[in-house]
């Protein structure tokens, strides 16, 4: 059964959660079970009626065992957490980052993925943290990708004493405001280097019906360039959208009316939105296909024309505005 035949059957409003929700509800089992339903929600950060559904997502890939005294990972489900599996603390080391809080994650033998590190603190504020600094631990030496120069004596130790490192480990030092945000972007980062959760699904398409916001945020940034940084929202047919402003995702849990529509009918819309964030002004919705189906939506709004700037993008002139 298809995850959007049983996000119909659960009924109720689309759940809001990301892949690093998923790999927390993972982490959470691996470390302590079984575990209750309640319990996981609150472990994990998001309602119930989400973590219902990522219970069912992992019960369908067979990750799962879901029994009255609680929900266990099956020989399946910790193979997958193998693979994805990070270790994780609050960490301080104020001279390698700008948050008041910091959480790092040890991502096993990952350093030779390792770029240049500003690969992971993107992913990272894209998550919603302030940023983040990359280590890769080789022949024995903590240094900053690109380079040999070791750290600073009072930052090597004390990430030395947060974890038994190994070599050719990367370690990302999510920072935020909030714990909660340095950890999912910690978090986030490290799942991308992985390469991300590998769940059993009937296809893979690069974008499907199933595509998280994480999945579409490239998409709709490089639009957002080629626009010229006008606000760009964009939602896929089975999960909650994101909506990028100024050169951040300031939503990554929204939807609107002109989005849904042209879900519906398959078709770009151009008019005046009428609800939502952007009430009254200008938008252009368009529908990406795969496969002769709509998988996803992606719009533009057109604040400059709140600044007298006429039509920068194109209407036809029988639009209903």
């Amino acid at each position: 059964m298809a995850m959007s035949e049983n996000r119909a059957r659960l009924g109720g409003p689309i759940p809001k959660f990301k892949d690093y929700h998923i790999w927390k509800a993972l982490y959470c089992l691996s470390k302590s079970a079984p575990i209750g339903r309640k319990k996981l929600a609150t472990l994990v950060g998001v309602g119930e009626g989400s973590t219902r559904t990522i219970l069912t997502m992992l019960q369908e890939s067979g990750a799962i065992s879901v029994k009255k005294n609680g929900v266990t990972l099956t020989p399946e489900g910790k193979k997958i957490w193998a693979s994805v599996a990070m270790n994780i603390t609050t960490l301080r080391v104020d001279s390698l980052t700008i948050g008041a809080i910091n959480c790092a994650v040890q991502v096993p033998r990952a350093a030779n993925k390792v770029k240049f590190g500003c690969e992971e603190r993107d992913n990272a504020i894209k998550s919603g943290a302030a940023g983040a600094t990359t280590l890769i631990y080789s022949n024995g030496i903590l240094m900053f990708p690109g380079n040999e120069y070791p750290l600073d004596i009072k930052s090597d130790k004390a990430v030395r004493a947060a974890f038994n490192l190994s070599n050719d480990d990367a370690i990302i030092i999510g920072t935020a405001d909030t714990p909660e945000a340095a950890e999912e972007g910690a978090v986030s980062a490290g799942l991308e280097l992985l390469g991300g959760l590998q769940l059993k699904q009937e296809s893979d398409p690069m974008y499907s019906p199933l595509s998280s916001s994480n999945e579409l945020i490239a998409l709709a940034f490089m639009v957002h360039d080629l626009v010229g940084g006008l606000p760009v929202c964009a939602k896929s047919k089975d999960n909650l959208g994101i909506r990028i402003e100024n050169g951040k995702v300031i939503d990554n849990a929204y939807t609107g009316a002109v989005l849904e529509e042209v879900l519906k009918i398959g078709t770009t819309i151009r008019r005046i939105a009428t609800s939502g964030p952007y009430k009254g002004i200008r938008v252009i919705v368009t529908p990406l296909e795969l496969n002769n189906s709509v998988i996803a939506a992606i719009g533009v709004v057109d604040i400059r024309t709140m600044a007298g700037i006429n039509n920068p993008i194109r209407l036809h002139e029988d639009d209903d505005l």
